[in-house]
């Protein structure tokens, strides 16, 4: 149950942003830059950066979320469960097991990442803004995830649900909804 009254029909991140509109709406707007934004990682390498991050922070809302986000980007389910056992045995280019393993640095500690990371990353084609954003990513799902969890949003356990909002999320990306949340009442989340 939640630490705070949060909207029974919004689990996880979406009911805080939903709580607190003023906080809200500058991190959808970061979120959809970072995610959705122009960028030579593709969408689905991005979010495999907050699978990655948010499985490290062992955040399941967030973990199962964007596993389910990825899933979708890809058409495929193995490469974020890939990612989740091991980077290095993933089916992603060196470049992304580069910046993966950059992302779990962050995720340990800002002062975790090395200079020989950041260096194998460049040896692997990565180019200065996609170690920027590689960093900044991690960095704001490591506050996602403390956030969600942090505030013990609900975490539903059906996979329906993560595949319904990652179509969305595919569709509409991370912009708030003009019509808002309100069509998601009475479903059933469990």
């Amino acid at each position: 149950m939640p630490y705070i009254p949060l909207e029974a029909h919004l689990p996880g991140i979406t009911g805080l942003l939903e709580y607190s509109p003023e906080s809200g709406e500058p991190i959808r707007e970061l979120t959809q830059v970072l995610l959705r934004g122009p960028s030579t990682l593709t969408e689905g390498e991005r979010e495999l950066i907050a699978t990655a991050v948010s499985h490290r922070n062992a955040c399941r809302f967030c973990t199962t979320a964007h596993t389910a986000i990825a899933d979708v980007l890809f058409g495929e389910h193995e490469t974020s469960a890939k990612v989740k056992e091991n980077i290095m045995t993933a089916p992603v280019s060196g470049k992304m097991k580069a910046l993966l393993t950059i992302a779990l640095q962050v995720a340990e500690s800002g002062k975790s990442v090395t200079a020989g990371s950041i260096q194998r990353a460049k040896d692997e084609g990565a180019i200065d803004v996609e170690i920027h954003d590689t960093v900044l990513i991690a960095s704001l799902f490591c506050l996602y995830n403390r956030y969600v969890d942090g505030l013990a949003t609900v975490t539903p356990n059906n996979p329906d649900f993560y595949e319904g909002m990652a179509n969305r999320l595919k569709e509409h990306g991370y912009v708030r909804l003009e019509e808002g949340y309100d069509h998601l009442k009475g479903q059933h989340i469990e």
